[in-house]
């Protein structure tokens, strides 16, 4: 049986072609897509398509159309055997992280790819990046079950688990890294797959999709000379129920009595404080340096080797379902969807 294979649209670059006699750049259509990639058609896929209604820039991507693309992908789970998502580039690895979150439970391959260029341009990414994302989706282990069974990044040379991979390039078309994972494929003359570092779900899995996201999470990046009059607002933003803090190297801080009274204050505010490296490799060692330690006791959780955006989504998800904050600081330090490596 031909593979059958739903695409969905949101927006971003490579759903844009250009109008040849205007020069601009034109949105997305499926018939105007399968036009200018007739190549495929040759792959022989059973393929259908879904869009968020008016596509999107990916930086207008927010929880509502989270929700959105895993209730496309929910509503037409059974009637296909994989998804691709296309997305723009700018924020792609926080929906990736979302929606492995989302869809608990997921045995088929959800592939997010984007280019950097548009499809239709002479000189662009987007023809390969597509082609490689549906033979993804379509790719079978030898007994016939989906090769990839989680939500992954396909982008230039590589496959990323999509909770663990981020934006590295806003030029170069190997866009997305994975510092703390390795691909899980490598594009070159063949697809080769990683098998043993591939999610497989329990055989009985069934998804059971878990829409709600509760945004009120925030940021705060420190720095050298930060004040407590600049950091205070963050980290006690009324209605804010979590916060990432992006520290130094293994997870350090300032020792100032001033900056570890005010997490400690925060923390006791009720709010859980999430500690995750600025670092793009390495992760969150608490008990290696003083500074860190001091923040464990103030009540912080370490966010070990986790992604910001893997980290911010997935407190969005779990006080989206509900959790006390005590309840999510537990949950915080456990993986739900291959996400972070105990013990990093």
């Amino acid at each position: 049986m031909k593979p059958r294979i739903l695409i969905v649209y949101t927006g971003g670059t490579i759903g844009m072609t250009e109008d040849l006699a205007t020069g601009a750049l034109v949105p997305f259509s499926f018939d105007h897509l399968m036009k200018n990639v007739p190549k495929i058609g040759r792959l022989g896929y059973a393929l259908d398509h879904v869009e968020i209604d008016p596509p999107i820039d990916s930086s207008n991507m927010n929880p509502t159309h989270w929700a959105q693309v895993a209730k496309m992908i929910a509503d037409a789970y059974d009637d296909f055997d994989g998804f691709v998502v296309l997305h723009g580039t700018d924020t792609m690895a926080y929906t990736a992280s979302a929606l492995s979150f989302m869809l608990r439970g997921l045995a088929k391959p959800v592939i997010l790819t984007g280019s950097q260029l548009p499809i239709g341009e002479i000189r662009e990414d987007g023809t390969e990046n597509l082609i490689t994302a549906l033979q993804i989706a379509a790719a079978r282990t030898g007994d016939g079950a989906p090769m990839v069974q989680e939500v992954a990044i396909s982008f230039g040379r590589h496959l990323w688990r999509g909770n663990r991979a981020m934006k590295v390039s806003s030029t170069n078309f190997g866009a997305f890294a994975s510092y703390n994972y390795p691909p899980l494929a490598d594009m070159d003359l063949h697809i080769v797959y990683r098998e043993r570092l591939l999610a497989r779900p329990a055989a009985d899995s069934t998804l059971s999709p878990l829409y709600a996201m509760d945004d009120a999470v925030a940021v705060a990046f420190l720095y050298p000379g930060i004040t407590e009059a600049a950091l205070r607002p963050q980290l006690l933003a009324p209605g804010a129920k979590a916060v990432v803090l992006r520290t130094f190297g293994a997870g350090n801080a300032p020792t100032e009595t001033w900056f570890t009274d005010l997490v400690a204050e925060a923390v006791r505010a009720g709010k859980v404080v999430v500690n995750v490296t600025q670092c793009p490799a390495g992760g969150v060692e608490e008990k290696r340096y003083a500074t860190g330690d001091a923040l464990a006791r103030a009540g912080v959780v370490s966010g070990c080797d986790m992604t910001c955006e893997a980290a911010l989504t997935k407190l969005m998800h779990l006080f989206g379902q509900g959790l006390t904050a005590a309840e999510v600081t537990a949950a915080m330090a456990k993986p739900l969807a291959g996400e972070m490596t105990i013990g990093e």
